[in-house]
């Protein structure tokens, strides 16, 4: 009787242990679905823009995405400088491209043709030339990143001209006048060398403080909404309401 007793109190045990058992899975299942949802949820962050990708794949990867995000600092300070020299020989020194163009290859072939010509004299090897060519791969990303950029312009441009967005609207007409006001007290150089400092300045900075970044303008877009907003209801709403639906069909009646 007593080894009776014992094996169903085994039994009774194991069954307690299984019971247990599926509860702690179920408890710990139940857990990590709410991890996961409590994940989902938090990867839903605010980006400028409704931006979905990261910053390198905006500028469309690669290597001109490398240039832009300094990946790659030599090369990116490399570019910026050239551009820095060529903004103060152009707008500062007033000098011409073509004279400018001129005057370094005269220095450069003088040079080397001297160079070359010295060896034969003093019985040493003439000077490596390297070959030097544009990579056909950078010049169709670059080429590829434009046309994208270029077609999304003009669909917004369409969508503007077709009346469908009062908003964008207004953001493209304010933003023409910025820009008007910018060529009325700059030149069209300095013009292109400030969108090229701002190119190499703004993206690396938003992508180091990004977060940061994305919070502020999270709450600067609620606020601008706010505020467009009262000003459709204050004014716009008022003058759509002046002006009569039926006015351009009168003619036809």
């Amino acid at each position: 009787m007593a080894e009776e007793h014992k094996h169903e109190e085994s039994i009774m045990e194991k069954i307690a242990e299984k019971i247990h058992g599926h509860d702690d899975s179920s408890s710990s299942s139940s857990d990590s679905d709410d991890d996961k949802k409590s994940a989902s949820l938090k990867t839903k962050i605010y980006r400028l823009f409704g931006r979905e990708q990261p910053l390198h794949k905006v500028f469309g990867g690669g290597k001109p995405a490398d240039i832009f995000l300094w990946r790659n600092k030599k090369v990116s300070g490399g570019v910026l400088g050239a551009a820095t020299v060529s903004w103060i020989l152009f707008e500062l020194l007033e000098y011409n491209l073509l004279t400018l163009f001129g005057h370094i290859s005269i220095l450069a072939l003088a040079v080397l043709f001297l160079w070359s010509s010295a060896t034969t004299f003093i019985h040493k090897s003439p000077p490596h030339i390297p070959e030097v060519h544009i990579p056909e791969e950078v010049v169709l990303q670059l080429a590829s990143g434009l046309r994208i950029e270029i077609n999304r312009g003009f669909t917004v441009l369409r969508d503007i001209a077709s009346g469908r967005d009062l908003k964008k609207f207004l953001m493209v007409i304010a933003g023409l006048w910025v820009l008007s006001k910018l060529g009325s007290s700059c030149n069209f150089l300095t013009l292109i060398y400030i969108a090229t400092v701002l190119l190499f300045t703004i993206p690396v900075l938003y992508e180091k403080y990004e977060d940061k970044v994305d919070d502020f303008g999270e709450k600067a877009m609620r606020e601008i909404k706010k505020q467009y907003v009262e000003f459709d209801v204050k004014v716009l709403s008022k003058v759509m309401s002046k002006i009569p639906k039926g006015a351009f069909y009168k003619k036809k009646d």
